[in-house]
């Protein structure tokens, strides 16, 4: 009874409303309620649950938005990550409200459907009433629209919040949605469910500018330096008459506040000078470049506005025929802009789909389990097990009834229907041998057949099971030595080292900011920002420990940061006081920041391992500089007695 009184009272409210009596529902939701009556003709008295589009007519939606699909499936799914725990789900829309992407719990698939939070379900105006997403797409604004602020209310137990996603022409492409089957009565509590869907849409907008005009300049702007080059908050598209041809929204927004003009007026936009907004002509971009402090790449406006830009130059078509590489989804989340990150993802990729056994190197800690499983993930094999073995982490003792199984009765204590080994359980998929280098010679042998000959033969068992498998292994180690001192068969080596990846150590990556962002959200209950000067502590340390260091450093500032953001007071000592020797060797250099004497340099280059990048930010000189001292020098890396030593000249 009191459901059917909420619903009666509900109804006699959008009718009052429709009528022009005043309410306390905020003007847009009035608004929307007041359309649906008068434009749209539909009846409040009349209750009906959400309509789904047939499917044929749901794949031509789909197709209409692959391009941009593609573009946000990495942001759809971290921001899926970050709601999904708290009852949410998730909806893409195009631009006629129709779902073309949907996020949600397996497990309340029928409720989800019923109630329209489902794939091809259409929720524009027309046909759906007051709701998250068509009155976005009435609006161009983002908007929550909180369980009775629905026109119908059969949709009155549900939250909706809604961003729209903007095409770099200024048109609507989309509408990004997370809605809630249940939530708190006070619709101030999607405040942060808004914000979330803002923050994705724009992320969103900058991806598909930055794709679409590769060969174009680029300007970013932020009115933060220190996010300038890392999140900023609009950007525009230039070509090289210095014309405007594409922007994100928010960038359409300023433009527009700019000229005096409303920001649906894109046609006035696109097509003028840049200069008709921003004291800077289009030769003057290069000066905005990364070659000068964010703090000094200062704009203004016609209007007096201060902007930070960033200015990214057209790319250079590449040289020759060869094929575009691409990198895998499972890949391209393992790192962001780091270089050799990029060419090990690249080729991984590509050595994925074949047959090939791989060996993985790399420090420890490095990531050569998370490195392994995205090469699964990318594989043939990927519908199969992924199954990872740390032989330095079995005890020699069982490490063979674990790796090959046993059969009933075949020792003391061994279950009675005998047990599975993991190699068997790996059939059909991928087996991960980590730290391969610590197996034990004569396991080593028995590895070796099983490699060769396709087949397992488990402890105390007479017949051998078939196996189809692909190998991964994974060392810290240089096998070759450990090949030529006896303690690795040569044979073996063979088997498993199809193709090499050397994954480089944290120290020498440039994404150290994003992977500490990632490991925050990995492991904090609420969004925590990382300040500049901790940031500048992270980039200054070594990293012994490499990824799990860091990991390590994250948990303990979570830990002890009470509030929003990480300050350098909460991060470990060692990190605080820069933890390497390389660090204290910045102070003893000249005034031309590198040491004049061959003992300086090499001391300052064996503290970084010989990595080039590091050795130039702790001598505070150019990579180039280094190179040429190496070379003056007459120095290399070979090593006696674990000192370096110099080659004659």
């Amino acid at each position: 009874m009191a459901v059917v009184n909420q619903v009666n009272d509900h109804i006699k409210e959008v009718q009052s409303v429709a009528e022009g009596i005043a309410s306390a529902r905020d003007t847009v939701i009035a608004q929307s309620w007041q359309r649906c009556v008068s434009d749209y003709q539909l009846d409040p008295l009349i209750l009906q649950e959400a309509y789904i589009v047939p499917h044929a007519e749901l794949k031509l939606h789909q197709e209409r938005l692959d391009k941009l699909l593609r573009t946000a499936r990495y942001g759809l799914d971290e921001l899926y990550r970050q709601i999904a725990q708290h009852g949410y789900v998730l909806l893409l829309t195009d631009a006629e409200g129709v779902t073309v992407d949907y996020q949600g719990d397996a497990s309340l698939t029928w409720e989800l459907q019923k109630s329209g939070l489902y794939l091809g379900a259409e929720w524009s105006e027309q046909r759906a009433g007051t709701c998250g997403v068509g009155s976005c797409i009435y609006t161009g604004e983002a908007i929550t629209v909180h369980q009775t602020d629905h026109f119908d209310a059969t949709h009155a137990p549900l939250s909706c919040t809604a961003a729209p996603i903007y095409d770099v022409d200024g048109s609507l492409a989309a509408v990004l949605d997370i809605s809630a089957l249940k939530s708190p009565e006070l619709k101030a509590s999607q405040a942060l469910a808004l914000s979330l869907v803002q923050s994705c849409t724009r992320r969103i907008e900058m991806a598909a500018l930055m794709n679409t005009f590769r060969r174009e300049w680029i300007v970013r702007l932020s009115q933060s330096p220190a996010f300038l080059d890392v999140d900023p908050e609009c950007a525009v598209a230039v070509n090289s008459g210095g014309e405007i041809i594409g922007m994100t929204h928010s960038a359409q927004r300023l433009l527009a506040r700019v000229k005096g003009s409303h920001w649906q007026h894109t046609s006035a936009l696109l097509g003028s000078k840049i200069s008709e907004y921003f004291d800077i002509e289009i030769n003057e971009l290069p000066t905005l470049s990364r070659a000068l402090p964010s703090e000094e790449r200062l704009i203004s406006t016609c209007t007096g506005e201060l902007w930070f830009a960033h200015a990214l130059a057209p790319q250079q078509p590449p040289i020759g025929h060869h094929k575009r590489r691409i990198v895998s989804e499972s890949l391209a989340k393992l790192y962001c802009g780091d270089a050799a990150m990029g060419v090990l993802a690249q080729k991984a990729s590509q050595l994925a789909m074949s047959p090939l056994p791989l060996l993985l190197q790399g420090e420890t800690g490095c990531g050569k389990e998370y490195l392994a499983r995205a090469v699964h993930e990318t594989s043939p094999q990927r519908k199969g097990h992924f199954v990872a073995i740390n032989c330095a982490a079995i005890p020699e003792s069982l490490i063979e009834s674990e790796l090959f199984g046993y059969a009933e009765g075949a020792f003391t204590g061994a279950r009675g229907k005998g047990k599975k080994g993991l190699i068997e359980r790996a059939s059909g998929g991928t087996l991960f041998l980590d730290e391969i280098g610590d197996m034990p010679l004569a396991l080593q042998a028995r590895l070796l057949r099983v490699l060769a000959e396709n087949e397992v033969l488990p402890v105390g068992a007479t017949k051998a099971i078939p196996v189809t498998l692909r190998v991964l292994a994974a060392t810290h180690q240089d096998l070759t030595q450990l090949v030529k001192s006896g303690r690795f068969r040569e044979d073996l080596f063979y088997r498993i080292s199809g193709a090499w990846l050397s994954i480089p150590p944290l120290r020498a990556r440039d994404d150290i900011v994003w992977l500490t962002t990632k490991l925050i959200e990995k492991s904090a209950p609420k969004p925590v920002m990382i300040s500049n000067s901790a940031q500048s502590m992270l980039l200054r340390h070594l990293w012994p420990g490499n990824i799990r260091e860091l990991d390590n450093a994250v948990r303990f500032a979570l830990a002890f940061c009470s509030g929003s953001e990480i300050f350098p007071e909460h991060l470990p000592e060692d990190v605080r006081q820069g933890g390497s020797k390389a660090s204290a060797m910045a102070g003893k250099t000249n005034s031309t920041g590198i040491g004049c004497h061959e003992d300086d340099i090499l001391t300052v280059l064996q503290a970084c391992e010989w990595n080039i990048s590091e050795s130039a930010r702790v001598l505070g000189v150019d990579r180039s500089t280094v190179h040429r001292r190496i070379k003056k020098a007459g120095l290399s890396r070979h090593y006696t007695n674990q000192t370096y030593e110099s080659v004659p000249k």
